[in-house]
């Protein structure tokens, strides 16, 4: 029976928590059954947790997945999906403006291995064109991307992807915003940490897709790699999972409210937030997206790295932390902060600069929200 995302998100999975290393057999026909089925069977907490499988089964549902393996990490997410299809030899398509740890994975882990990667701006499909190679087994899409969110058309990617694997990053959108597997994508990936979870209290990351593709990354990076995510982690997200509709709706008109008013502001040079018309990409937003834009906006000051400093200094309400999703609005300064690692022209080249602030937009009431942040920019 078919049912709306906001139902889905309440009965769509059961939250439970198995605390086991490993699962007691029967007789001998038990253990073999339960070995028969490394995905499902009760056989040993590394391959497999009841709990951790109801939370997959949860998320994939509500991303519209076949399948769905957790993991320990987003990160974990993202390298095991990558480990698990890439070979020496192999090339990647990336876009400028991407996680900065992701970019240094593929930047410096993956490279050791000999799988090289191309950085381009995915917004411009000629570039992309151009750099898709023989061996171009990968396309990364992060949409929207951190931390300017800029937003990359996945359907016209999927037609030009040819036998690469299209995976997108959805992270910032959730499945709340963003269906990115019926948009033509092959693979999908989030960190839990963020807003599935929503309580800043659990990490784990979730790779969805075809049922082959998620039981390979489960046998490469879970299995194998040992990438696994608790049983308590799982409860946390599938308890956060309940509430996500509820969550991202308000958090997302919040964020749209706040780049409303920042985009007046006298001391904010640019604003950008997808739901925005002044934003590049909010035609394309408007149709890749669903149910608003998201929780997430970024600006760049007046006045550059100082003046940035001494705002992000001045906020009272409004929390200094790199990370996101929570019910709690946080801000973080990216040059410094969550994209320190990237290489400063690659920092240019993806337009983040000196004084850019990224605001993850909880769901407090936006009076006081901006009431604070106001008041910081007023002071500085």
């Amino acid at each position: 029976m078919s049912r709306e995302f906001d139902t889905d998100a309440v009965h769509g999975g059961s939250a439970r928590i198995d605390l086991t290393s490993a699962f007691v057999f029967e007789d001998a026909d038990h253990a073999r059954r339960e070995f028969a089925d490394p995905r499902s069977g009760r056989v040993y907490g590394r391959w497999n947790n009841p709990g951790v499988r109801a939370f997959e089964t949860h998320v994939a549902r509500l991303e519209g997945a076949e399948d769905a393996v957790a993991t320990a990490s987003g990160m974990a997410a993202i390298s095991g999906l990558l480990g698990a299809f890439l070979d020496v030899g192999d090339h990647v398509i990336a876009p400028l403006s991407v996680y900065a740890e992701t970019a240094k994975v593929l930047r410096e882990r993956f490279a050791r291995f000999g799988v090289e990667t191309s950085f381009v701006d995915l917004r411009d499909l000629d570039a992309f064109d151009a750099a898709r190679r023989e061996r171009t087994r990968v396309i990364w899409c992060e949409t929207p991307a951190n931390p300017r969110l800029a937003i990359y058309d996945i359907a016209a990617l999927a037609k030009r992807k040819g036998d690469a694997l299209l995976v997108v990053d959805g992270t910032f959108a959730t499945p709340y915003h963003q269906r990115a597997l019926e948009l033509g994508a092959d693979a999908v990936v989030h960190s839990a940490t963020k807003s599935l979870g929503g309580h800043g209290d659990a990490i784990g990351g979730v790779v969805l897709g075809a049922r082959s593709l998620c039981e390979k990354v489960h046998d490469d990076a879970v299995r194998a790699g040992g990438a696994v995510m608790s049983p308590w982690v799982a409860f946390l997200v599938s308890r956060g999972l309940q509430t996500l509709a509820l969550r991202m709706q308000r958090a997302s008109d919040n964020a749209l409210e706040l780049a409303r008013r920042l985009e007046a502001h006298p001391r904010v040079e640019r604003v950008w937030y997808p739901g925005l018309p002044s934003h590049p990409d909010h035609e394309l937003a408007t149709r890749q997206m669903q149910r608003g834009y998201g929780a997430m906006l970024a600006f760049e000051l007046v006045g550059g790295l100082d003046a940035g400093r001494d705002a992000y200094d001045r906020l009272k309400l409004v929390t200094r932390s790199v990370s996101l999703g929570d019910n709690r609005t946080l801000v973080t300064h990216p040059a410094s902060t969550t994209h320190a690692s990237m290489p400063a022209e690659q920092r240019a080249a993806a337009g983040i600069g000196e004084g850019l602030f990224r605001i993850s937009v909880g769901i407090e009431h936006v009076e006081d929200l901006w009431k604070d942040i106001d008041a910081a920019l007023a002071a500085t």
